[in-house]
């Protein structure tokens, strides 16, 4: 769009510009030809003035020949000149022998079209031939000047009008794009807040039910002997199912309820929190089951380094991506917590040896119910919301989340938050 302004406005430009110069030429060629016709007479007259010894050399203002002895053209064309305009007469050797107005351009004559003073005049130079018996001779040049003011001021004026037309139009298209960007999104934005509300009343209801089944279950579970030695693993199935679709039902209301919070107005309730303190109780928590699968969990942790935020919801973020990564690290693998400071943020960063990311799907790790289908498998307790709820988790804290992965090397996230 601004392309096509600047093309049509450039294009604008020149094109006044050349007519104007062009009836200026017009003009200014029409004015030396009417003078040619007085070359003849101006030069006898210059004549005999040189004798009389009148004329300088070079010729100055006081000694410059005119056309008569008041300085004025008693011709019929002498009405063709203005004020900014000037008329000067040169012999066959470009010795100048008369002129006439105010405005002369100091370049010798050369003929054609010339600029003068930095292109302020415009003059034309005709050369003027008598003939004799048929032969044409040169009897000298004849120029025509004009200042060229008035049409720098027309152009002037008219590279304003362009500009502000210019950023009229753009301002007008910014306001009409934004317009209709915002009228073509409210049915999109509409139906979006709908699928969330939707979604949030589904989880919610959801909850009675399963919490229903669960008891039934428990209850069917404390009473072995009345249940059937072929249905024991029916009711260990539907106790697994019912604890996975809770876990998902409170996953959706907790993104539920952090998409529809005023970071502004949630940050009010924030408090100091440190940051070393959650991830060496979490550590401590996932030590046993590090331990199990015979992984090495380490860290190098920073002292005293405090941030602004929830703390429940903090140490579900970083629990979210360290279970994530024991859970897809081998047996006799590593993972690995550091904390690095980064002007005034805190970098913490979780490693594993594990089955890493594929580099095409690195785009979607964060999206919901994500996983791919080699590197994430299903597993036990797993719907693809941990690392969802991990992102929607630091963007509220003003931060951010980063990953970086190799397929059979690791993976390595990356959560950055402002420090208090």
């Amino acid at each position: 769009m601004l392309g096509i302004l600047g093309i049509s406005a450039v294009a604008i430009y020149q094109y006044t510009r050349h007519n104007l110069y062009q009836q200026l030429d017009r003009r200014l060629e029409t004015l030396a030809q009417a003078a040619s016709h007085s070359l003849v007479p101006i030069k006898a007259h210059y004549l005999k003035r040189e004798q009389k010894g009148l004329v300088g050399n070079p010729p100055d203002s006081k000694t410059r020949c005119y056309l008569d002895d008041d300085g004025d053209l008693d011709i019929p064309w002498q009405h063709l000149r203005q004020p900014n305009q000037g008329i000067e007469w040169f012999d066959a050797q470009k010795r100048l022998v008369g002129n006439v107005g105010t405005l002369f351009n100091q370049l010798p004559p050369i003929p054609g079209w010339q600029f003068g003073l930095g292109g302020k005049i415009r003059s034309v130079t005709l050369p003027a031939y008598s003939e004799n018996n048929g032969n044409k001779q040169l009897e000298g040049y004849i120029r025509a000047s004009q200042v060229t003011d008035e049409i720098e001021a027309i152009l002037a004026r008219l590279r304003w009008g362009l500009g502000i037309g210019g950023i009229g139009v753009i301002s007008l298209t910014g306001l009409g794009g934004i317009w209709l960007t915002r009228k073509s999104l409210k049915p999109v934005e509409q139906s979006f807040e709908q699928l969330k509300q939707f979604t949030a009343n589904a989880a919610h209801e959801l909850r009675s039910p399963l919490a229903a089944i669960k008891t039934s279950v428990q209850v069917m579970e404390y009473y072995p002997e009345r249940i059937h030695p072929q249905d024991r693993k029916k009711i260990a199935a539907i106790a697994t199912t019912t604890d996975h679709t809770i876990e998902l039902v409170e996953d959706l209301l907790f993104l539920s309820r952090l998409d529809s919070l005023d970071t502004v107005e949630t940050a009010k309730t924030w408090v100091r929190l440190s940051v070393t303190e959650i991830l060496e109780d979490l550590i401590e928590l996932l030590q046993s089951s590090a331990q199990a699968k015979n992984i090495t969990l380490e860290s190098s942790l920073l002292p005293d380094v405090t941030v602004r935020g929830n703390g429940a919801e903090l140490s579900r973020l970083f629990r979210n991506i360290l279970e994530n990564a024991l859970q897809y690290t081998p047996a006799g693998g590593k993972v690995s917590v550091i904390m690095k400071r980064e002007k005034q943020n805190i970098l913490v960063k979780i490693q594993d040896t594990g089955v890493g990311i594929a580099a095409e799907n690195l785009a979607s790790i964060f999206d919901r119910f994500w996983r791919a289908d080699k590197a994430r498998a299903r597993r036990a307790g797993g719907m693809g919301m941990g690392l969802a709820i991990a992102r929607a988790i630091a963007e509220n804290h003003q931060g951010k989340i980063f990953v970086t992965s190799q397929l059979g090397i690791g993976s390595c996230f990356t959560v950055k938050l402002p420090i208090n």
